[in-house]
């Protein structure tokens, strides 16, 4: 399988190659020259599949060639290594949790497999791997664990002061070592805008063999297929389901949208997202109109543009009418939310954390329209990661699970940057580049 920069202006490359390149030289995402089809075509074909087999077929057309099977199906078995249950809620909508790894978050999938891929891929490498990261969240906390003691590896993870809960800033901030993490006085966009400038800038590609784990990544991005599959196989109903993600860079629902493509039997995809309408007005109107991001309680969506949704434009062949056909958005506010996570607490037992409320919220106005209907939604991390906005509405406090107790009374270890690049690329240079030699 080989590589294609969805700008056109770079050769294609290896999986080995854009795994460690992050971002094409001509800047833009890279996407495979051919999405494969799968033998998972039907809710029984799933039910009867293993699933780490069902992981290994999906990811093998991605790498074949450049990871032998075994060292592959290794690989699998410890990205999905804890339970990813399909949970119903109500007579017509479930859950797919996806919080019982070790960071609480969906994001442990992508990172623990990219982070054994480029394990591998370093091996034969001598120069040590910078890995650069923009995080709203969960990105970091899940990237930290899942590098973290990798040999021959440095993280950078960025994140907005003051913008990601408490539990998410221990994620990443305690782990020290090879980890480290630069506390920015900015917002998501900015510590984004940053990671991009830095994979254009030619003094630091020439210093550093420089990668980046966040969504832009296809060996963070891909392997979010697998769970579509597993949640699938859990899938009791006759009819395929709506799927409703909650979405803040789309990488997510990119990854859904991939699997479906792959053969994956769904209804539809809602693209459900906050008080950051960039997409729902898209679906609404036909144009795309990047907007500055806004501060929610679902802090992890709070993107104004949204690095992914290229690729899922690419996916449809940039085709508005097939793109709004397969995929509805729908903007959920903060009073929406609350009500969500209020009322599903209250009316079926089950705790939802803000960006499985604001899924939640976008589901049941859909299926109020489609009665008929069934789906599920992905939550996406603990409820604990946002103790504030939801003991608020509980009226409850929240009770750690083992993952977040384990984290109370490590030291916080950051360095304060403004978000200019200038002061970033001066740290990354001052810190790391004595280490290459």
């Amino acid at each position: 399988m080989k590589y294609y920069s969805l700008n056109k202006q770079s050769p294609p490359v290896s999986f080995r190659e854009a795994t460690i390149a992050g971002q094409a030289p001509d800047k833009g995402l890279y996407f495979p020259e051919s999405i494969p089809s799968l033998p998972y075509t039907s809710v029984s074909a799933l039910r009867d599949a293993d699933p780490v087999e069902i992981g290994f077929n999906v990811m093998k057309p991605y790498v074949a060639g450049e990871i032998p099977d075994e060292e592959l199906y290794k690989i699998i078995h410890e990205t999905i290594a804890f339970p990813l249950p399909l949970t119903p809620v109500s007579s017509a909508i479930s859950s797919l949790e996806l919080y019982h790894g070790p960071t609480m978050a969906f994001k442990d999938i992508g990172a623990r497999f990219m982070s054994r891929c480029l394990g591998y891929f370093s091996r034969e490498k001598k120069q040590r791997v910078l890995v650069l990261v923009a995080t709203s969240g969960d990105t970091g906390g899940a990237v930290a664990d899942g590098f973290y003691g990798v040999d021959g590896v440095d993280v950078v993870i960025l994140y907005p002061s003051g913008k990601v809960s408490p539990v998410q800033e221990l994620q990443l901030t305690t782990y020290g070592g090879n980890i480290h993490a630069l506390e920015v006085n900015g917002d998501f966009d900015a510590c984004q805008k940053i990671v991009k400038q830095a994979f254009a800038d030619e003094e630091l590609r020439s210093t550093f063999f420089l990668t980046s784990a966040n969504s832009i990544n296809v060996a963070r991005w891909l392997p979010q297929q697998i769970y579509y599959f597993l949640g699938l196989r859990q899938w009791t109903q006759e009819e395929p389901p709506v799927i409703c993600v909650p979405s803040g860079n789309f990488g997510n629902i990119c990854a859904g949208i991939m699997a479906w493509r792959s053969g994956l039997p769904v209804k539809h995809f809602i693209a459900a997202c906050n008080a950051n309408r960039v997409v729902p007005d898209y679906i609404s109107t036909g144009n795309y109109l990047p907007q500055q991001a806004v501060a929610t309680i679902s802090n992890a969506m709070d993107v104004g543009d949204p690095s992914n949704f290229i690729r899922i434009l690419n996916i449809f062949g940039y085709a508005y009418p097939s793109v709004k056909e397969m995929l509805s958005s729908q903007s959920i506010s903060d009073v929406e939310t609350e009500a969500s996570i209020a009322r599903v607490y209250r009316d079926h037992g089950y705790l939802l954390d803000p960006h499985g409320a604001v899924a939640y919220a976008a589901l049941e106005q859909y299926l109020t329209i489609h009665p008929e209907q069934k789906g599920f939604i992905l939550e996406t991390a603990h409820p604990v990661k946002f103790p504030s906005a939801v003991e608020k509405v509980i009226g409850t406090t929240l009770q750690l699970p083992p993952q977040a107790a384990a984290l109370v009374g490590r030291e916080k270890k950051a360095t304060h940057v403004e978000p200019d690049f200038t002061d970033v690329k001066e740290f990354l240079i001052n810190r790391f580049a004595k280490l290459q030699a």
